[in-house]
Parts: structure tokens; C-alpha cells; sequence
């Protein structure tokens, strides 16, 4: 795929999925307070993962728009950085937070299990900060990236092990879409982490996984809050 081609895809794509998302945190927002009081808790979980997410990937996404306008990654790698720093630590909080959800949802408390997932959002974090992070390069650091993501995925793949078990017992369509959602998001997620250096066209697959959080968004806001139990 010739490379102009490849960014104008990713620059239509990457507007196209913010403007989406924001709307569908705005409609969160607006019917929030329309939700019976007992269902409040979880979708004010529900809207921060998104606001989360959403902040950190106006950074992410956000910024490799500007730079694809004003010159190309390569000019602008301080700006990449920084938004792939925001969305690095807010996905990373997201998840948390869809863990609390978890919680709510299920009547649940934290158990050893529970609190090994957030630990390793503490450890991602804390990944993240020393300077082989080669944060501002234009292709991550091997084998660094694939380490500091080591923690992410335990963490959502722990949470996916938790909403299946949870969501069968129950008979929980919602929160079983949901969870496929999220696995479909790292079977995309993983071969990009893993080859993309050495096949940048492998990077494609970030489409595919950011149309499964918005699709999470999506199920969550229909079932949720607008009253579709299911």
C-alpha cells in the first residue's frame, strides 16, 4: 500500500473515530441522570473509562493528525510522544476503572485475583518511566515496548477472564459483548506490539481494535444508559 495512501486512511479514520467517541460520551453525559439511582454507580464507571480513554487519545490520535498535516511523524516527534505517553496512562487507568465496573456489576469485592490486575497497572506505570522508553522515536524501542505492554495485557485479559465468568453465570449478554469486544481489541493489539516495527503495514490493525472500543462505548451506552438491559 503505497504510503500516502496509508495516512490519508489513518488521518480520515483517526477523525472519524474521535468526533464518534466524543458524541457518544456526550450522549453518556446527557443521559446519566435519566438512569434509575441503583444503576448510577456503574455507568458513572462506564463514562469515565471513556472520558479516560478519550483524553488520552485526543493526545494520541489527535496529535499523529497534526503531525501527518504538518510534515510527517518524523518532524514532530516530541508531539507523537507526548500523545503516546496520554493514551498510554490513560488506557492503562481505563482498564482499572472497567475493573470497578466489574465489580458493581457483579456485586463483587476485590479479591487476590482483582487486586493482582490493578497491580499491574501500577507496574505498567511504573514501566513506563525510565528513559529506554525512547518515548519521542518514531518506531518503539524492541524488546522495551513489548515489556511495558506485558502488564497491559494481563491486566485486560484478566478483566475479559472475570467479565466471562461473571457474565455466564448471570446471563449477562451485555458484559459478554463487551468482553469479546475487548479480546477482539487485543488480537489486534498484539501482532502490532509485536511485528509492526519490522512490518509497518501490520500498524493497520489499530483500526480493528479501535473500532472495538468503540464499539464497548457503543453497547455499553445502548444497554446502560439508555435503559437496554440485556
Amino acid at each position: 500500500m503505497p504510503e500516502a495512501l496509508r495516512q490519508g486512511i489513518e488521518i480520515w479514520f483517526d477523525i472519524g473515530y474521535l468526533i464518534t467517541l466524543w458524541v457518544v460520551v456526550a450522549l453518556m453525559i446527557t443521559r446519566r441522570d435519566k438512569v434509575a439511582g441503583a444503576d448510577r454507580p456503574l455507568v458513572q464507571r462506564i463514562l469515565l473509562s471513556f472520558v479516560l480513554l478519550g483524553a488520552g487519545d485526543m493526545g494520541h490520535v489527535g496529535f499523529r493528525v497534526y503531525a501527518y498535516l504538518h510534515g510527517g511523524l518524523a518532524q514532530n516527534t516530541t508531539l507523537v510522544g507526548i500523545g503516546t505517553v496520554a493514551t498510554a496512562i490513560t488506557v492503562t487507568f481505563f482498564y482499572i476503572v472497567m475493573l470497578d465496573a466489574w465489580r458493581i456489576r457483579f456485586h463483587k469485592t476485590f479479591d487476590w485475583f482483582a487486586w493482582t490486575l490493578v497491580a499491574m497497572g501500577v507496574v505498567r506505570l511504573g514501566l513506563m518511566i525510565p528513559a529506554v522508553n525512547q518515548w519521542t522515536a518514531v518506531v518503539s524501542p524492541m524488546p522495551w515496548s513489548i515489556i511495558r505492554n506485558i502488564p497491559l495485557m494481563i491486566q485486560g485479559l484478566g478483566l475479559v477472564y472475570l467479565l466471562f465468568r461473571d457474565s455466564a453465570r448471570a446471563g449477562d449478554r451485555t458484559f459478554n459483548l463487551i468482553a469479546w469486544m475487548i479480546v477482539i481489541s487485543f488480537a489486534c493489539y498484539i501482532p502490532v506490539i509485536l511485528f509492526a516495527p519490522t512490518h509497518p503495514l501490520l500498524g493497520m490493525l489499530m483500526i480493528p481494535k479501535t473500532c472495538a472500543y468503540l464499539a464497548v462505548a457503543f453497547i455499553a451506552y445502548s444497554a446502560l444508559f439508555r435503559g437496554q438491559h440485556r
